[in-house]
């Protein structure tokens, strides 16, 4: 997942709207989202363990209103090819019962066994404490990229937020302007989980960012450029999917994720569905 647009308690339907581009190799197996046979609460894609020596996801959604999703930090000079599978983390999340700042307490001390990533973290099951946070094994000291030692607390405030490769809301220009266009699609969005559409136009974007604008994250100029559109397009590398996630205070969700390949779109995939929530709740938007 590379870039994930996300609008908390920031419109008066929706308590959490999410639209977010996953970037990977082609070559690289995936399925895509469904509810899954072992965890029959947990709507997410997984990452085949054939792959990678255990299941993950990216991003995913429950029945009980957890979300959780990943970006990586990009940071080729500190990779570990023998590091932990990130997408463990927001699995294991998913299928927890934790709170977001209970899971980093648990989890903190085996963050350092993990190449560098940013976690969102949701909890809506409770309509009167719902909340959500962000978590990096990483810290950006000047232009570089360190191992964080220590967590604080980051419960996020209300907002519209872009996270990348990078910490929250780094003003990569791919950030800056999406969610200048995300946050007009929310302004418009009626609350009736059937503009998906508008967010699925925001992620599609693929301008490249100018030369001077480029960060410098490690890689080639040609790379960075080429990494720095919403959507990516490459001969072995883009974006796989684009995900839109609305959640209404009612408890009504609705999941819209349009799949890719090199040659271009290759499924639709639409989830809608109800959290179990106490009958009467309401969630806080």
């Amino acid at each position: 997942m590379c870039l994930i647009l996300f609008a908390w308690k920031s419109h008066p339907d929706y308590p959490l709207v999410v639209a977010a581009n996953r970037d990977e190799f082609y070559e690289r197996n995936t399925e895509g989202i469904a509810w899954w046979p072992e965890h029959p609460h947990i709507l997410a894609g997984r990452d085949r363990a054939d792959v990678l020596g255990s299941p993950g996801t990216w991003l995913g959604f429950t029945k009980t209103g957890r979300f959780a999703a990943l970006t990586n930090v990009r940071a080729p000079s500190e990779k570990n090819p023998d590091a932990r599978t990130r997408g463990e983390l927001s699995l294991r999340y998913l299928a927890g019962d934790h709170q977001p700042q209970a899971f980093i307490d648990e989890h903190a001390k085996r963050f350092d066994q993990y190449n560098g990533f940013n976690l969102l973290m949701a909890d809506l099951s409770d309509p009167n404490n719902a909340q959500m946070h962000w978590v990096s094994n990483r810290l950006m000291m000047g232009q570089n990229i360190r191992p964080r030692k220590v967590f604080p607390k980051n419960a996020l405030d209300a907002g519209v937020y872009g996270l990348s490769n990078a910490m929250l809301d780094t003003p990569w220009p791919k950030v800056n302007h999406r969610v200048a266009a995300f946050a007009q699609a929310l302004a418009m969005d009626s609350g009736e989980l059937k503009n998906a559409d508008h967010y699925l136009r925001v992620l599609a974007d693929t301008h490249e960012a100018n030369p001077q604008e480029l960060p410098n994250t490690g890689v080639n100029k040609d790379w960075e450029k080429a990494l720095s559109a919403a959507f990516i397009r490459t001969p072995s590398y883009g974006t796989r999917s684009s995900t839109i996630l609305s959640v209404r205070k009612d408890g009504q969700f609705e999941m819209v994720v349009r799949r890719f390949d090199a040659n271009g779109t290759v499924g639709h995939d639409v989830v809608t569905g109800a959290l179990s929530t106490s009958p009467g709740s309401n969630l806080p938007a």
